[in-house]
């Protein structure tokens, strides 16, 4: 099922989302532009290496923070191919705007990457001896999508459903969409722990979208609504 629009209403122009949408695509296009051997160096620079993160902070104040924790924030900027930018932005064009609207931008951005970091530092925990890097903006969406899941359970989501040979179109409440996409990340998550037994593998990172999903129910919690938006809604 791939989610085409949602039907809650915004009150005021989503400028840190439109931000985030253009500086992972600016970002994308310069690594395209790099040839393969240097963009491979680029990504492991730039992307989360699990072991090499935990090995600096092991090292207390003597590690050089920019080539081992800075990717906690650069990683999220960063994509593996077309497909995986164009997913990942499409998710948070139809709900981040909604999102920002509730935080309002300064707190949106705070809550987007912290998400992002919060995402990060699960997946890391729970691959600690990786040194694939992994990178994307799922974990930070996957925080968005938690704190629409939490704020907007009633809202209705427009469906592609393809079935066989056709496709058709279905409306369906946000708790259901973004409660399945949890549980077949929670699930990808398990079955890769189960199947790879501490083997080094590529692929989804399955917990830090668990762990993304998980911070945004959280601090959406934490962050206050903006007062021009609670206003609305007080009788």
């Amino acid at each position: 099922m791939i989610p085409i629009r949602d039907d809650t209403p915004t009150y005021s122009t989503p400028y840190i989302n439109y931000l985030l949408i253009a500086l992972n695509v600016l970002v994308f296009l310069f690594e395209i532009s790099l040839s393969p051997p240097v963009r491979e160096a680029f990504v492991y620079q730039f992307g989360v290496e699990p072991a090499r993160v935990l090995t600096a902070v092991g090292l207390g104040s003597s590690y050089a923070p920019q080539p081992s924790v800075l990717p906690l924030l650069t990683s999220m900027f960063l994509h593996a191919g077309w497909l995986h930018l164009i997913g990942n932005m499409w998710f948070l064009w139809i709900f981040g705007d909604n999102i920002e609207d509730y935080l309002g931008h300064f707190n949106y951005l705070i809550f987007y990457l912290a998400s992002g970091i919060g995402a990060s530092v699960v997946h890391i925990l729970l691959n600690s001896n990786s040194d694939l890097p992994s990178v994307g903006a799922s974990g930070a969406i996957a925080g968005v999508m938690g704190a629409y899941f939490l704020l907007f359970p009633s809202a209705r989501v427009l469906m592609l459903v393809p079935l066989l040979f056709f496709f058709t179109f279905i409306w369906l409440p946000a708790w259901i969409v973004l409660g399945y996409w949890f549980v077949l990340q929670f699930l990808g998550g398990a079955a890769t722990a189960i199947t790879t037994a501490g083997r080094q593998t590529g692929g989804v990172a399955f917990w830090a979208h668990v762990g993304g999903f998980v911070v945004g129910l959280a601090m959406i919690k934490l962050l206050p609504q903006r007062m021009n938006r609670r206003s609305r809604y007080q009788y």
